[in-house]
């Protein structure tokens, strides 16, 4: 009688669940199914000082992400789902300023501002600006380490807009 119980019990359990379906992304976002296309637009750079491969490197870094973490198909133009924007700043400021008055570290910023438009919700669409920093000794040369610290800079500021844009925490 007990073994028919447990028969019972067992076969309502696995049968319930197979009957409910849950979702979990634990590497990309949480995106309505009937969004199929991304468009991602070219990141020109606005800032007072230029760095000649930033636009290139943080357009490609965000079209990688978006590519690399959803099952969206990415277009050229006309996307479900839009981001366009540019690069509004690219500064480099001293800080932790020592008794001598000089600097221990340099801080390099870039901020970019971004315009999401979601055409199916636009309850979506947002405009918003993105800043990251990262430091670096004040005796190494900016142009040493900037590779570097550009691509840090870019991956944070690509977390945060895919985060801002698709991950429905």
């Amino acid at each position: 009688m007990k073994k028919m119980r447990f028969l019972i019990l067992s076969s309502l359990l696995l049968f319930a669940s197979a009957s409910c379906k849950m979702n979990y992304s634990f590497t990309g976002g949480s995106i309505d199914p009937k969004i199929k296309t991304i468009s991602i637009k070219y990141f020109p750079n606005n800032a007072i000082l230029i760095q000649p491969t930033l636009s290139q490197s943080f357009t490609e870094a965000l079209k990688d992400k978006f590519s690399s973490q959803t099952k969206l198909n990415l277009v050229k133009n006309g996307g479900d789902l839009n981001i366009e924007g540019a690069i509004t700043g690219y500064s480099t400021t001293p800080v932790a300023i020592q008794g001598n008055e000089t600097a221990a570290l340099n801080r390099l910023t870039i901020t970019v501002s971004v315009k999401f438009t979601n055409n199916l919700d636009e309850k979506q669409n947002f405009e918003q600006s993105f800043s990251r920093f990262e430091d670096y000794p004040s005796s190494q040369n900016l142009s040493t380490v900037e590779e570097t610290l550009i691509k840090d800079i870019n991956e944070a500021l690509v977390e945060d807009i895919f985060n801002k844009s698709v991950v429905n925490w």
